[in-house]
């Protein structure tokens, strides 16, 4: 697992220990941000469910102006630190529950949601973020899951964008359309 881009180019971060944290493969990773490599730099980044932080550090490497890391285990919030810092870098690291910290910290550009697949997770932080509103105009939300899951409707200003399909996984983009003045 290295980043691929940017700042922090080829540095090897640090993989869990057992199965309790499935890290983001390098296709899909590869996939995500051949997706959304236009729409990092500068950018204020939700990482969900940060596991290993991988995606946030690449997002960091890219230029993104900060990154908030948020996971409710104890071992993922230490990979994450572990891994900034090996980088040499800084953002905001919260252990906590991802769907009770939605709403807590303001808006975002890009959101990043990779729950545990078998878990409805994914539904409830796409329904949260919605309600509470946090993504700005414009911005992206980037879900990963298994092949088989059906992200549901969101409802106007919200819109699923695109799915990539990698395997047995799935990447379903999602997007909030910029408010007509």
């Amino acid at each position: 697992m290295r980043v691929i881009t940017g700042t922090a180019r080829g540095r090897k971060l640090k993989e869990p220990m057992g199965m309790d944290i499935r890290p983001t493969t390098d296709t899909v990773k590869e996939a995500i941000f051949s997706i959304i490599q236009f729409d990092i730099e500068g950018r204020r980044i939700l990482d969900l469910f940060a596991g290993t932080g991988q995606l946030g550090i690449e997002c960091l490497s890219r230029g993104a102006k900060s990154v908030t890391f948020v996971d409710q285990s104890r071992d993922a919030i230490k990979l994450v630190r572990e891994n900034l810092a090996h980088c040499q870098m800084q953002a905001d690291v919260v252990q906590a529950d991802s769907i009770g910290f939605i709403g807590r910290d303001g808006k975002y550009d890009i959101i990043l949601i990779d729950p545990p697949y078998d878990s409805d997770l994914m539904d409830k932080a796409l329904e949260k973020i919605v309600q509470f509103d946090i993504l700005n105009d414009g911005g992206i939300i980037v879900c990963e899951s298994r092949l088989d899951k059906k992200v549901q409707e969101l409802p106007a200003p919200y819109y699923i964008v695109k799915e990539r399909k990698y395997g047995k996984i799935k990447v379903t983009i999602c997007g909030k359309r910029e408010r007509e003045e």
